[in-house]
């Protein structure tokens, strides 16, 4: 698990809770119903209208597997894949009937199965892009879901701030309660901008960064795949996928080198 989508939420309403008491305000004098019903329900009603229900649905439960999964490492197939390359290379491609049922990767070893059983080259590569291209957009309904959230709510808390006020001109003739109403106004600007930047927009570039890493991953994948399915030579597989992993990949192990 990568906890740094939970860690920097919680660590950002940390510095906000912190902040409030360093300057001696109550951190319980910005919990107020009104406004946070006005922002966090109108937030989510105005994000529901300019999508579809099942687009809501998609991005909903697209948030815990953002949160809560191991952040992919595009090169994390290469060592298994230049190993399939020797063996096929060596056996021939239906050898890898046995290890392609072992292989824990779905994408991987799909991919693997259609080589073995005489897909050809170009079928398969435009198969598997299709199933790269639908997972990229397929995401990106989602992390766009909560970057739409994320610009909807200061908006939405600044009509609280409005109605707030409008409320507080009403009652004019009572300026011992002014200051507190006016502060209480200016609440419900603060969950839309605190909602938006703490937690919607982060959530929606979460969800994109995870897709991006494992769309770059089966983007290698696919490489190497096709390689093996040419029965290539292993110790050129290896450096191909390597050279095409952000950062250059990790460096090739003796075994492979002596390939």
């Amino acid at each position: 698990m990568d906890p740094a989508g939970i860690v920097g939420i919680l660590f950002a309403f940390g510095a906000i809770y912190t902040a409030l008491t360093l300057e001696g305000a109550d951190p319980m004098s910005i919990l107020l119903p009104a406004p946070l019903i006005l922002v966090w329900g109108g937030t989510l009603g105005v994000g529901l209208a300019g999508h579809t229900l099942k687009d809501a649905k998609a991005a909903f439960a697209a948030v815990p597997r953002a949160m809560r999964a191991k952040a992919p490492q595009p090169g994390a197939n290469v060592d298994v894949v230049v190993k399939l390359a020797e063996r096929a290379r060596r056996e021939g491609l239906l050898a890898l009937e046995d290890d392609a049922r072992q292989v824990e990767d779905p994408f991987l070893r799909e991919g693997l199965q259609a080589a073995i059983d005489g897909t050809d080259p170009e079928d398969l590569r435009v198969i598997l892009e299709d199933r790269i291209a639908t997972k990229r957009a397929t995401d990106r309904v989602a992390s766009k879901y909560f970057v739409d959230m994320g610009g909807y709510a200061p908006t939405i808390g600044i009509i609280g701030t409005v109605i707030s006020l409008v409320h507080v001109l009403e009652n004019l003739s009572d300026p011992s309660s002014l200051g507190h109403s006016i502060a209480a106004a200016f609440v419900a600007t603060l969950w839309g901008i605190l909602s938006a930047n703490v937690v919607w927009l982060p959530i929606g570039n979460r969800i994109r960064r995870i897709s991006d890493l494992e769309c770059q991953q089966m983007e290698i994948t696919l490489e190497g795949l096709l390689a093996v399915q040419a029965g290539a030579n292993p110790r050129l597989v290896g450096e191909r996928l390597r050279s095409l992993v952000p950062g250059g990949g990790d460096k090739p192990d003796a075994r492979t080198e002596a390939a």
